[in-house]
């Protein structure tokens, strides 16, 4: 295939441009921490997270080209790979990790120390790199023109684009302003409800909205479609299971509840019935869900692997230009081998020889098959979550078979599938940036290197992350349910302990089942299906404004500036309430949180509470079309 000599990228191999300077690696890391910190709240919210790619391709566009007035394209590209590292990271580590903080709290193990979390999410990060440098040739250079790369390719536009650069950053840092605003409102002041919930004399059901912008962002960003299946997942659990259960079960006192549902009820609302029995007919929909969807790409998994393989095959560094200059072979396979040790001998990580080479194949496949499957279907689609759950099936299962049960089989466990995740989610980011940089000529070792101090500078954020948001509200709550994380740790339990209510993980199997039998995707609906309808409402409200703003009578390409400065509003949106959420976390850990709370001194009554909220949701509204339709455009 001679793709690689019919290409040339926007800056020539013979020019050099800045690239890996202090200025992009100092932006990049305050970047990946900022966004792994916003991702990370925002995924033990809602159980997903968004790229961070393209904001952060944006400030840096806004900073270097406007603020420095430097022309740098490749100096911005650096900075937009380390930046997000830090979203990738934090998305594979929260998927898993919170897991360990469920079982200390009920009593099951000691509390990971920071350090022990650092260091899974630093070995996972640096493999799934690592893993990455061998393939670039083969997916990125060898099939340029047969492998879209979405956000790759999205990313590189955004960055050649960049004479717009300040308006479109101004924007980003617009929707991070007017969320934090709204955040503190809310959480901060407690000035008004976080939802807002409709409740029906002689009726079981329950439905509302949340009023939170960065929820409503993701509806937003993951556009109509996606949410109406979030949507009516939440409404099969909270209008139809939950009245059917008190109706029929008022009486009934069942496993893993301790009172009669109507008693629950009563006392609770749906919200006792959801979190004692729809969670887990949830987790048993979403586990369903991960494993259809790794079933359904296992024919483009197998072939995936095969052509990666056979792509490697003299693929080693033979030319010499600088856009084809990767991290050296003989680097890659030392660091390799030093990781895998890492992984057995580091006391922080309890993983045997067995477990660490279980992470080593296992790994190194899903580092190939995510980094094709990014190229081929995006970053929103790769199926990390099922790989996380195939892993986790097969690692608990020899773990018990060789010995290692109970807690301290739990823990590898949770290890093995936390840095396989991590590996996956890291990997599949990194192909993707890698794509941006061979089509803006960027040199391929340089950003390797880059995302080597993504990871290093996210690993080190992520403990104290979680740490805090454990300290200030406890995973499982209503304000962070972790629900793949809580999957995780269901899944485990269920092989370990045999204690599971399998009766409520069938039901919710049976359903992910039917609805992929009519078409639907099975992990969207599922994830519904778990968290509370409240949540899928403001998410569906994000989707019915981007379904208004796709209907539009207007020109395409209008259209599709209205479209991207909603997009980069609300990533912005989602920064901004992921920051005064970290923020919020340290007032209620040293207690300010309570100084800061007006909701008593107020005194609103419930429904003159509840018409605040609504106003205030309102307001969310209008500035996501202030800064998209309303938007004053240059002809």
């Amino acid at each position: 295939m001679n793709n690689q000599k019919e290409f040339k990228p926007y800056i020539p191999a013979e020019r050099i441009t800045p690239e890996l300077t202090v200025t992009s690696i100092i932006m990049g890391i305050i970047l990946a921490v900022v966004f792994g910190a916003a991702n990370a709240y925002l995924g033990l919210r809602v159980g997903m997270t968004v790229s961070a790619s393209i904001p952060a391709a944006v400030i840096s566009m806004g900073v270097i080209r406007v603020i420095m007035r430097k022309n740098s394209i490749l100096e911005s590209n650096i900075v937009q790979t380390i930046g997000s590292a830090g979203e990738s990271l934090a998305a594979g580590a929260i998927f898993t990790l919170p897991a360990l903080f469920l079982w200390a709290a009920e009593g099951k193990m000691d509390k990971p120390g920071i350090v022990e979390i650092t260091i899974i999410a630093l070995l996972g990060g640096l493999l799934g790199v690592f893993f990455m440098v061998p393939l670039r040739n083969a997916l990125i250079v060898k099939e340029h023109g047969i492998l879209p790369y979405p956000e790759g390719t999205a990313c590189a536009e955004v960055l050649l684009a960049g004479e717009e650069g300040g308006a479109n950053a101004s924007t980003v840092f617009a929707g991070m302003g007017f969320a934090a605003l709204f955040k503190f409102i809310i959480d901060g002041l407690k000035a008004v409800p976080s939802e807002v919930s409709l409740r029906f004399k002689g009726f079981a059901g329950e439905i509302g909205t949340q009023i939170y912008p960065a929820v409503m962002s993701v509806g937003y960003i993951c556009g109509p479609r996606i949410s109406s299946y979030m949507f009516a997942g939440g409404v099969l659990s909270w209008m139809v299971l939950i009245p059917m259960m008190v109706l029929f079960g008022k009486e009934l006192i069942l496993y893993p509840g301790t009172a009669p549902i109507g008693e629950m009820f009563s006392s609770g609302g749906a919200s006792a019935i959801w979190s004692s029995y729809i969670r887990y007919i949830g987790a048993g929909a979403l586990a369903a869900g991960g494993i259809i969807s790794l079933i359904k790409s296992l024919p483009l998994i197998v072939r995936t692997f095969g052509d990666a393989i056979k792509g490697m095959k003299g693929s080693s560094n033979t030319q010499i230009t600088r856009t084809s200059q990767d991290i050296s072979m003989k680097v890659v396979l030392i660091a390799i081998a030093v990781l895998t040790l890492l992984v057995w001998l580091v006391p922080q990580v309890p993983v045997s020889p067995l477990g660490a080479v279980i992470v080593v194949v296992f790994g190194f496949f899903f580092a190939t098959v995510s980094s094709r499957m990014v190229g081929l279907v995006g970053s929103s689609n790769n199926p990390v979550s099922g790989m996380a759950i195939a892993t986790l099936l097969f690692a608990t299962l020899i773990l018990k078979a060789t010995g290692s049960a109970g807690a301290s089989g739990m823990r590898a466990a949770i290890a093995i599938g936390s840095i396989i995740c991590i590996i996956a989610a890291i990997s599949g980011d990194t192909s993707q940036d890698l794509k941006t940089g061979y089509l803006l000529g960027a040199t391929p070792k340089k950003q390797q290197f880059a995302e080597v101090f993504g990871v290093v500078a996210s690993a080190f954020a992520i403990g104290a992350t979680l740490y805090l948001l454990d300290s200030a509200w406890g995973f499982g709550s209503a304000e962070l349910g972790a629900p793949q994380a809580t999957l995780m740790k269901m899944i485990i339990e269920g092989v370990m302990d045999a204690n599971l209510p399998w009766n409520l993980v069938a039901i919710g199997v049976c359903i992910a089942v039917v609805v992929e039998v009519v078409g639907i995707p099975v992990l969207p609906f599922a994830i519904g299906v778990y968290l509370p309808v409240q949540l899928n409402a403001c998410i569906m409200v994000g989707g019915l404004i981007r379904l208004f703003v796709d209907k539009l009578k207007k020109p395409e390409e209008e259209k599709t500036a209205i479209t991207n400065d909603g997009i980069l509003f609300c990533s912005g949106m989602i920064a901004g309430e992921g920051i005064v959420g970290i923020l919020l976390a340290l007032f209620a850990v040293f207690g300010i949180d309570k100084a800061l709370d007006i909701s008593g001194k107020l005194g609103f009554s419930e429904p003159i509470a509840n018409i605040a909220s609504l106003v205030v949701f309102a307001l969310v509204i209008l500035s996501v079309l202030m800064f998209s339709v309303f938007k004053k455009r240059n002809k």
